[in-house]
């Protein structure tokens, strides 16, 4: 595969099996469409995860406003895959070929705690257009360049993530992490999806997971 943006790794554990991008597994819930459209119970997920998780807004202002500091980019790598599914969510199937996987952490820009993992599947020439700077989060590439879009919420789960545990320094045994994908829209067609692993350590701004 060729990489369409050259960047160097930022640990070396971030070189990673096939499929090659983290992933939960051993999934214990999964949420259903009405789970979307009116939310969890409290004793499942807490009100104020629930604004983070199943809210349409940007994930990096969220978590800006919630640190109170900047939010960064830290880029793993960014690779073409052509016309592959991935192991993607299935709506990958709406994004165009040639297809470009991105992945990424969203941290704190001034101390690099790790908030959140993401991975973004795009086609190429929208990557190009709408990604200007890829150093900068999703967010903020197409605010600078007044884009609206609109956040498709698809799927929440919760599960394990055995390769992210060392890097998240996870040290309870068998954690769980919570998760989520959509589409981003624009225009009226998909713009990119979008997969997201939360940190644990967001209990420190959001309480626990559960009530």
């Amino acid at each position: 595969m060729t990489a369409v943006v050259a960047q160097s790794p930022i640990r070396e554990e971030q070189i990673l099996p096939h499929p090659a991008w983290h992933k939960l597994t051993d999934i214990n819930w999964h949420s259903t469409p009405k789970d979307l459209d009116k939310g969890l119970p409290a004793d499942l997920l807490s009100p104020l995860w629930q604004m983070l998780i199943l809210g349409n807004g940007s994930p990096t202002r969220l978590l800006q406003l919630l640190t109170g500091g900047a939010i960064g980019v830290g880029v793993i790598d960014t690779q073409v895959i052509g016309d592959s599914l991935d192991h993607a969510p299935a709506e990958i199937k709406s994004i165009a070929t040639p297809r470009v996987r991105r992945q990424i952490w969203l941290k704190s820009a001034q101390t690099d705690v790790i908030f959140a993992y993401a991975v973004s599947w795009w086609h190429k020439q929208d990557l190009e257009t709408f990604l200007p700077d890829p150093n900068l989060p999703i967010g903020t590439n197409l605010s600078k360049q007044k884009l609206e879009v609109y956040r498709d919420l698809r799927g929440v789960y919760r599960g394990k993530c055995p390769t992210l545990d060392g890097i998240f320094g996870v040290n309870s045994p068998n954690p769980t992490y919570w998760g989520r994908h959509y589409l981003l829209w624009h225009q009226g067609k998909p713009l990119n999806l979008i997969y997201e692993i939360f940190h644990p350590c967001l209990r420190d701004y959001l309480g626990a997971e559960s009530l």
